[in-house]
């Protein structure tokens, strides 16, 4: 199924987030690909991995997969959309978690039943995109909706397991584009310094550096996780502060940088009483404030 036409974009200089579902696809009953293999044509990507995480079923069954491409879109589309695929039990999920927390919020919510008969049509799959993308559109509109943890899971929930089993088995190449690609997601719908983005962003460069040789990206996640820690005051987050100094301290030196900067920002800590020597890793520190599969 495809989308007949894109979603109209706003008006009057506006930039707005938009929820579109351009297709969706229906899944044969074929074993899941291996991360290693050259599922839906690519090998390494952020959307081989999440065609794993995403599309594989235990009972072998066909069943649909919807591209939600998440944008900021102004006078011209957004040029770096990003998107990621649910299936109809994701969309379920996140209906029911946010019924039973807010049931007055959910009220005038039309979401699709199930059917027995016909599951695989284009009607019916429209139909459904569009119900979807409506329902997407108004979590957004709804603060106490928005910074649910329902909704986090469901932006980030299948990607943020399989990156975090991947760096378990130190496969980092294959968790980075999966965090990168959940990061650019948060990163549209949430402010800046928001808990969620910083804590997934210090998650990528920890994934960033922790293999023998960094990957080649991670001194721009690096440099934009330091900028994005300025003025912050979120006190559970403080806390990997110090691991992302002294994780970018040690990039800088494997780089042939200047680190001035960086250690005169931990002499100035150090000064005031904090522990800048001995303390966790990044990924350890991150681990503690947010346990996941992880464990290095």
């Amino acid at each position: 199924w495809q989308r007949p036409s894109r979603r109209p974009l706003p008006t009057g200089g506006n930039v707005e987030l938009c929820f579109e579902i351009p297709f969706a696809r229906v899944l044969p009953s074929d074993p899941a690909p291996s991360i290693d293999g050259d599922a839906a044509g690519s090998s390494g990507t952020a959307a081989t991995a999440a065609a794993v995480t995403t599309s594989s079923t235990p009972s072998g069954k066909k069943y649909v997969i919807y591209d939600v491409n998440v944008r900021l879109d102004g006078a011209e589309p957004d040029p770096h959309p990003t998107s990621i695929e649910r299936r109809y039990t994701h969309f379920l999920r996140l209906y029911d978690g946010l019924r039973k927390q807010c049931p007055q919020l959910l009220q005038g919510v039309a979401f699709p039943k199930k059917v027995l008969m016909g599951n695989f049509s284009a009607e019916l799959i429209g139909e459904r995109s569009a119900a979807f993308e409506s329902f997407l559109d108004y979590i957004v509109t709804v603060p106490s909706l928005r910074e649910s943890e329902h909704f986090l899971e469901f932006l980030q929930g299948d990607e943020l397991r399989r990156a975090c089993q991947l760096l378990d088995e130190r496969r980092n190449e294959f968790a980075v584009p999966l965090l990168e690609s959940t990061f650019r997601i948060l990163n549209k719908i949430f402010l800046d310094k928001s808990k969620c983005v910083l804590l997934l962003l210090c998650r990528l460069v920890a994934a960033c550096t922790t293999s023998p040789i960094p990957h080649p990206e991670s001194e721009k996640w690096a440099e934009l996780a330091l900028r994005r820690y300025e003025h912050v005051c979120d006190t559970d987050l403080l806390v990997l502060y110090i691991p992302l100094l002294q994780t970018c301290l040690h990039l800088w030196w494997q780089r042939g940088r200047d680190r001035s900067l960086l250690e005169e920002r931990l002499d100035e800590m150090g000064k005031k009483g904090i522990k800048v020597k001995g303390g966790p890793t990044l990924a350890q520190a991150i681990h503690a404030l947010e346990p996941r599969a992880e464990t290095t």
